[in-house]
């Protein structure tokens, strides 16, 4: 028997201002390595409902359960397309988890502590349409505060210059629903990450009654610890095993 036809397909969503290649730092070689079917998605980074409805579309493409893996804003995309009846279960690595009627900003604000909004550059753009619209970046000399203080020199400087910028809307987009209300979840809690406050994801696994796993990790988790992202994949895995 093939070993992945046993296991769940795994799909990996990271956040903003990052790409794909966040989960090329250990990730992806240990969930192969376990035997794992995996699809990365590229996310847009465009909007909360325009996202979700391009994961969606990938979720399509798959038979079989799955399990949805976030970093950071890929959080409320996975809150929101997780009611794909194939979704198990939502792992949640330094992510935020919004309720229906929340956007990713409002956890960042709900309680003090967070330190995103000072660290963070606003640009214009305009579309074909004339239409336009503001997107967000971190500045260079705060990325590593803010996002990677315990990543080495090498693979931070991979970071800053890959960095993708994420639509300002699609930060303050309202969720229509939250897929953690009616499915497993885990929470892989960043105890260093000025990003998102201790008392948010306290808050948050509260009332999504995670399974919480603590690290003493920056926001970057896949990067910093992802060993500790496969174990808890494969724990989900189990959890959800017919």
């Amino acid at each position: 028997m093939d070993i992945t036809s046993t296991k769940p397909t795994v799909v990996l969503v990271h956040g903003a201002v990052e790409d794909s290649s966040l989960w090329t730092h250990g990730v992806i070689q240990g969930l192969q390595r376990e035997g794992y079917a995996i699809k990365v998605f590229s996310n847009p980074l465009r909007g909360v409902a325009h996202d979700a409805a391009y994961l969606r579309s990938l979720l399509d493409t798959i038979e079989g359960p799955v399990l949805l893996v976030s970093h950071a804003y890929g959080g409320a995309v996975i809150s929101q397309a997780g009611d794909d009846p194939k979704v198990k279960g939502l792992i949640y690595a330094g992510s935020p988890m919004p309720a229906a009627g929340e956007s990713t900003n409002d956890c960042l604000e709900r309680f003090p502590g967070g330190d995103f909004a000072t660290s963070v550059e606003l640009i214009p753009y305009t579309l074909p349409d004339g239409t336009s619209g503001t997107n967000l970046v971190v500045k260079a000399d705060r990325y590593s505060y803010l996002l990677a203080a315990d990543v080495p020199e090498d693979k931070l400087a991979l970071m800053i210059a890959t960095q993708r910028p994420i639509s300002l809307a699609a930060l303050n987009e309202k969720l229509t629903s939250a897929a953690w209300t009616s499915k497993p979840s885990w929470q892989i809690r960043p105890l260093l990450d000025p990003v998102i406050p201790q008392a948010e994801f306290q808050f948050e696994a509260g009332r999504a009654r995670s399974q919480v796993i603590e690290l003493r990790s920056s926001h970057a988790i896949p990067v910093t610890f992802p060993e500790v992202v496969v174990d808890v994949i494969g724990q989900a895995a189990r959890a959800v095993a017919p």
